[in-house]
């Protein structure tokens, strides 16, 4: 199945999304198509949320992004032949002609995004056509990389930001295009409602086609997934479908993010012992609960400088303040001043490497996107939860922009594309 472009297309200087069949769940062959959905796969971080994932469906699409076994080589063929399976049943199904895919997500409180699902044309971070604004962890690239040569898929679109403007031409395309039925329409139950359809005319995939041709744009979301695709380009002659990444490109000038902390469970520290290893070197106060009042002292605090929120022994510890001498060592003076003032750089260059010399690998530190969900695990297991406030959208362009990465797990962009709505098959 050809899922990529024309091989004789040259790369714009901008951005190239093109055209393929998506593979689809045939909703006569599912429970539902809420039930077969699922969050990215680094948001279903809990045991017992994959585990009512899988529970919700036979078919439902963590079996292929997190599938479940023994041994990593075994996991990887499990999911490999569930894929094979679920296409030779007509579970999953391609589309009869290529095209780009509007998609829509709907909140109750009255948020709404469109974007456009396709095949995007990789490019290095030196190009500036794709600009990541996180530094990645090898293990994680290397484990998303195995699955996706054993699946020959790509599973799940990575998020991306670009700045258009009303008058362009895609955006023209997609919001006429919304207003027709769509292909594709569930709610999950998060309450967000999804809706799905397909772009085939060729004027309007040429028109959407040169009007992103002069944008660049922001890795919001999956750049373990990018770095993936890179890596797997590489390993494969072009011209190729390997040439191509599964994206969801949004424009954020008409459909702002939402931009959210990534918190951290620090394993193996209880709340005493991280407190009392401080000393004078922060400020340090109880806040009062519940969490969405820790929350907003702590959002108070962010306004004036680094703060932190550790959580773990039944209340809530407000750090900030740090001291101008300890920055001074700890913080690499080389970088520009946006990066070094980040919390997370703080985080990471003073707190974990300095004070508490806990090193970041996953038997130490994991990153949890559920605030409340954070705070219960810590105070179940005794440990630390630091509650982080998040970075501004404008700060991440910044330093995307320098090429600067921020520390990983920085930021959490949203809402994310939901996992099993659009795939794209690769040619073996």
């Amino acid at each position: 199945m050809n899922t990529a472009g024309p091989a004789d297309v040259t790369a714009p200087m901008g951005l190239d999304l093109t055209p393929f069949r998506g593979l689809r769940y045939d909703p006569d062959r599912v429970g539902s198509l809420s039930a077969v959905t699922s969050p990215p796969y680094d948001v279903v971080v809990r045991p017992d949320g994959l585990h009512h994932l899988e529970s919700s469906d036979p078919h439902n699409i963590v079996r292929l992004i997190l599938p479940q076994a023994a041994t990593p080589a075994a996991r990887n063929k499990k999911a490999a032949d569930t894929l094979q399976r679920w296409l030779a049943e007509g579970v999953l199904t391609a589309d009869s002609e290529p095209g780009l895919y509007v998609y829509e997500q709907r909140a109750g409180d009255g948020m709404l995004q469109r974007g456009l699902i396709g095949a995007l044309r990789l490019s290095e971070p030196s190009e500036g056509v794709v600009l990541p604004h996180e530094d990645v962890m090898p293990h994680i690239v290397e484990d998303r990389a195995d699955l996706m040569r054993a699946t020959s898929a790509n599973l799940e679109p990575l998020l991306l930001t670009y700045r258009g403007n009303d008058s362009a031409d895609a955006t023209a395309v997609i919001e006429r295009t919304a207003q027709n039925p769509p292909i594709l329409a569930t709610t999950t139950e998060d309450g967000f409602s999804h809706r799905l359809w397909s772009v085939t005319d060729p004027e309007d995939l040429t028109a959407i086609q040169k009007d992103l041709a002069r944008h660049q744009a922001l890795i919001a979301d999956g750049h373990h997934r990018w770095a993936t695709y890179l890596r797997l380009r590489a390993e494969h002659p072009s011209a190729s479908p390997w040439d191509f990444g599964l994206v969801l490109l949004v424009d954020t000038a008409r459909y702002p993010l939402r931009v959210r902390a990534i918190h951290r469970l620090l394993h193996h520290l209880p709340v005493a012992e991280a407190l009392s290893a401080l000393g004078d070197s922060f400020r340090v106060r109880t806040v009062q609960g519940p969490l969405p009042q820790a929350l907003e002292a702590l959002s108070v605090a962010a306004a004036e400088g680094n703060a932190f929120l550790l959580a773990g022994d039944g209340a809530f510890h407000l750090v900030d303040r740090p001291s101008p001498d300890l920055l001074a060592r700890t913080i690499p003076a080389d970088r520009p001043e946006a990066w070094r003032t980040l919390d997370a750089t703080v985080l990471h260059a003073t707190l974990l490497d300095h004070i508490w010399r806990i090193p970041d690998v996953p038997e130490h530190i994991a990153y949890i996107h559920d605030t409340a969900a954070t705070v219960a695990k810590a105070e179940r297991d005794g440990t630390t939860a630091v509650l982080m406030h998040p970075v501004r959208e404008e700060v991440v362009r910044e330093l995307a922009g320098l090429g600067v990465t921020m520390p990983r797990k920085s930021t959490s962009f949203g809402p994310k594309p939901a996992s099993g709505l659009v795939l794209r098959a690769l040619e073996r």
